[in-house]
Parts: structure tokens; sequence; C-alpha cells
């Protein structure tokens, strides 16, 4: 029997149950994802960041959740660092490294944009706390040397923007030939 491809692991999380939780008060895991890669498309972004976009809250489809408060401080600060792991099993660094630094991102802006925090949902803002509030100096500096910051500072931005209560137009399915094209060879 042969091994499974490796997109139908990827995309089953966002078949799943897990996929159909609330991301907050109006929108699903999986509606919210494909609201991002809806915008990043929209935008005229590249393939990869489209596939970033789509896929930037992958972690918290793994990373198992219970009703706890500790639950949520835990899974949300870690969320980013295990979707880009997780998709570095598949894809290149221009499609994991926004997805590992979307909530350094969020911390960026909030600390570099004057009003950008007060533009946050009630839910970013308190996952905003958990994951250590806005950056310092030192921070943004050390952000902005990173490989793909501006491509994780333009996913953040889609990221908060996708929390419509219409529905996306396009179905996970619709992505895969994109993330078939991003693929890395072995």
């Amino acid at each position: 029997m042969s091994d499974p491809h490796p997109l139908d692991e990827l995309l089953d999380l966002y078949r799943s149950d897990k996929a159909t939780a609330m991301y907050d008060e109006v929108v699903t895991e999986r509606e919210h994802a494909l609201q991002a890669a809806e915008l990043a498309e929209a935008a005229g972004a590249p393939a990869a960041t489209v596939a970033a976009a789509l896929l930037h809250d992958v972690g918290r489809l793994t990373i198992a959740w219970d009703s706890a408060e500790g639950a949520f401080v835990a899974a949300d600060r870690a969320h980013d660092s295990v979707g880009e792991r997780l998709l570095g099993r598949w894809f290149g660094p221009e499609v994991t490294a926004p997805v590992g630094m979307h909530v350094a991102a969020k911390r960026y802006l909030c600390a570099t944009e004057p009003g950008y925090a007060d533009r946050l949902s009630p839910v970013s803002v308190r996952s905003l706390e958990v994951q250590g509030g806005p950056m310092t100096a030192d921070e943004v500096h050390a952000f902005e040397a990173r490989p793909g910051w501006e491509a994780a500072v333009q996913l953040r931005r889609w990221d908060e923007q996708a929390k419509s209560t219409e529905p996306a137009a396009k179905a996970v399915d619709d992505y895969r030939p994109l993330l078939e094209s991003l693929l890395r060879d072995g």
C-alpha cells in the first residue's frame, strides 16, 4: 500500500471537527483560514504567501485543547512555532517563515504602527497579552533582521481582517493545486 499524499494529512486538518471550532466570536478556524487566503489572493500576493495565509493557524489544529484558560494560553503562545515546524515537513521557508512569525508580527505592528492595537478584535487583544505584548525597540530591530518579516507583517494584517461572518468563496480543496506547486522535493 502506498503512502498517502502529504497534502492529505494537512488538508484533513481543515476538514476536521476541530476546524469547525470557533476561532473568535464570529468565525470558525476553517473560515478564518479561507478568508485570510482570499485576502492574500485579492492583494496579488505570491503563491507562497497565499499558502502561508491559508495555513497560518494550522498549529491550532494540532495542539490539544480543552476549555480551560490554561489551554488557551498554552495553545495560543505556541501555535505559530508548532505550525512552522509542521509545515516545514513539506514546504520551504517562503511558506513557513511567515507562519512562524505571524504572532511576532502582531507584536511588531502594535509597537510600530500607531493605532494598530486599537483595531484589534477582543480575541486578538487577549492573545496579545499572552504573547508578550508590543515588542520592545530591540525586539523590533531583531524582527526586521529576519528573512520573511515583511510577508509576516502582511499576513498579520490579513489575519486580523479574516473575521467576517460572510463565508469564503473557496473551499480548502480549491487550494490543493497551489499547495502542490509549493511542495518541496523529497
